[in-house]
C-alpha cells in the first residue's frame, strides 16, 4: 500500500458524495491515517459517521474564516499525530447570488467572500500546518476548468479558482526548498453538494459527457485515485501542477463531431 504509515488532514468532506470523500476513500485504501474536519454543528452530524467508516479517531471543528480555529488545528494535529505527511484543502464558497446573472454585477462583498474562503484559506491553512508538516509532505487543493476558461454560471468562482491555481504555483516555490509539494486537481463536473449551486448544472454534466474524449463524466473515485497519487511518494517529483481529471474535456478545442451520411454532425445534436 503506497500510503502505508502516512498521516494527514482532509478538510472539506461534506458527505459521501463529495470529492473530498473520494480522496479520503482512496487514501484509506492505500493505508493512510488522517483526521477530518467539520464546518459547523449541522455538518458534524454528517462527518462523524464518515469518520467512523474510515476509522478516523480525530475530527476537528474548522471554519477557515476563524483564526482561532486554525490555531487550535495546529495544536490538535501536533497532539494527535506529532507530524503529518499530507493536507487536502477541499474548501470553496461564494454567495449564491454571485453565481447568477452577469459577472459584471458581482458585489465587492461577494467577491471578498469568494476569495477569502476559496483562495486565501489555502494560504492560511498551509501556513498554520507548516510546523507539523514532515519533509516530503504534500498539499493538495481542488480547482475547476472555470479557472482558465469561461463556464456559464461559474462567475466569481471562476475568478477565485484562477487565483487558487496561481497560489498553488507560488506556494510550491515557497515550500519547495523544504521538500514540501503543492498541487491542485482540476476535476470535471461531478454531482456534489457544492455543484448544486451552479445554474444549469445538469446541462453542464451532459455536455461534458457528450464532448469529452472518453465520452463520460468522472467519478469521485477516479478523482480520489489521482489525488492519492499526488499525495503519495509516487509523485515526489511533482509540484506546482494543475492536474486535470476530467475525461479529457479540457483538451477539446471544439464540440465533438461525427460523420453522419458524409456530413459533420455535432455529437450533442446527434444524441438529442
Amino acid at each position: 500500500m503506497v500510503m502505508n504509515g502516512k498521516k494527514g488532514l482532509i478538510i472539506g468532506v461534506a458527505n459521501n458524495k463529495s470529492i473530498a470523500y473520494g480522496i479520503a476513500k482512496a487514501c484509506k485504501a492505500q493505508g493512510a491515517d488522517f483526521a477530518l474536519t467539520f464546518l459547523n454543528e449541522q455538518l458534524e452530524k454528517r462527518v462523524r459517521p464518515i469518520a467512523e467508516e474510515f476509522g478516523c479517531q480525530h475530527v476537528y471543528e474548522l471554519d477557515v474564516s476563524q483564526p482561532e480555529h486554525l490555531e487550535a488545528l495546529t495544536k490538535s494535529l501536533e497532539k494527535d499525530f506529532g507530524k503529518i505527511d499530507f493536507v487536502v484543502h477541499a474548501v470553496a464558497f461564494a454567495p449564491r447570488e454571485a453565481l447568477e446573472g452577469m459577472y459584471v454585477d458581482t458585489t465587492k462583498e461577494a467577491f471578498r467572500i469568494a476569495m477569502d474562503v476559496s483562495v486565501f484559506s489555502l494560504v492560511e491553512v498551509t501556513r498554520a500546518v507548516l510546523p507539523v508538516l514532515n519533509e516530503g509532505a504534500s498539499v493538495l487543493t481542488l480547482s475547476y476548468l472555470g479557472a482558465v476558461k469561461f463556464v456559464p454560471h461559474y462567475n466569481v468562482m471562476g475568478v477565485a479558482k484562477a487565483a487558487l491555481e496561481a497560489s498553488v504555483r507560488y506556494l510550491a516555490a515557497d515550500l519547495g526548498p523544504r521538500g514540501i509539494r503543492v498541487n491542485a486537481i482540476s476535476a470535471g463536473p461531478i454531482k456534489t453538494l457544492a455543484a448544486s449551486g451552479i445554474g444549469d448544472f445538469r446541462f453542464i454534466l451532459k455536455w461534458n459527457e457528450t464532448n469529452a474524449p472518453l465520452r463520460k463524466n468522472v467519478t469521485i473515485e477516479e478523482v480520489g485515485n489521482s489525488a492519492m497519487y499526488l499525495l503519495s511518494d509516487l509523485a515526489s517529483g511533482v509540484t506546482g501542477e494543475i492536474h486535470y481529471v476530467d475525461a479529457g474535456y479540457s483538451q477539446m478545442g471544439m464540440a465533438a463531431v461525427e460523420d453522419v451520411d458524409g456530413k459533420n454532425v455535432m455529437v450533442w445534436e446527434k444524441n438529442q
